[in-house]
């Protein structure tokens, strides 16, 4: 049997603290929570074991979801995500879970959705040094040059770096270390940066890989 080890947030923004040692160190702000476990998956009836969870508020469900949620008692979830587990959960079916499970000093992985960039060339998607200043070249300074050779292979290469969309990936930041974790006002501070923009949703779950 298992327990769920992770939980939905929004990021509210980056600030800094000062350790005790007098040391400061800079720290996302996180809204980690309450969550509640809307669905069980067991070895035995869906192939796999996982928690899925909801968090956040949404005016207007459609009636499919309204009543996946009325199994658990839950209602208005705005996002319902899962958690894999290595064995059957033990967690019973619309308990609710806060950043409690964290303590300071744990270690976490966080994923989110990065910031969208839109189109983007290559000088900034790929970091291009862009075409000569002089010598007659006037419209080639972000430009990315030849992108390939002539008659062989007589084509674009596949996986080619070129213009295109940047940025609106998912992006997992791993091993950040938990400042502080205050289920009173369901507040959870990391060291460091996460992926996305404000009020956008994380995913925070135990590390995975074990830190130096």
């Amino acid at each position: 049997m298992a327990d769920v080890d992770g939980i939905l947030g929004r990021k509210l923004g980056m600030s800094q603290m000062f350790r005790p040692d007098g040391r400061v160190v800079p720290v996302t702000a996180i809204e980690a929570g309450p969550c509640t476990v809307t669905q069980l998956k067991t070895q035995e009836k869906d192939g796999y074991s996982a928690v899925q969870v909801g968090f956040g508020y949404k005016k207007k469900l459609n009636r499919p979801l309204r009543g996946h949620l009325r199994k658990s008692g839950a209602a208005n979830l705005r996002y319902l995500r899962e958690f894999r587990l290595s064995a059957d959960p033990t967690i019973a079916l619309g308990a609710r879970i806060d950043v409690g499970i964290f303590k300071p000093g744990d270690h976490v992985d966080i994923v989110g959705v990065s910031k969208g960039k839109g189109f983007a060339g290559v000088v900034k998607r790929h970091g291009f040094g862009g075409g000569p200043k002089t010598h007659g070249q006037s419209d080639r300074h972000r430009a990315p040059g030849s992108i390939g050779s002539g008659t062989t292979p007589g084509r674009v290469l596949r996986g080619l770096r070129m213009a295109g969309h940047m940025g609106h990936e998912r992006v997992t930041v791993q091993n950040l270390e938990v400042v502080e974790a205050d289920p009173q006002r369901n507040l959870l501070l990391v060291k460091g940066s996460v992926p996305g923009p404000a009020n956008g949703l994380l995913i925070i779950r135990r590390a995975r890989k074990s830190t130096v």
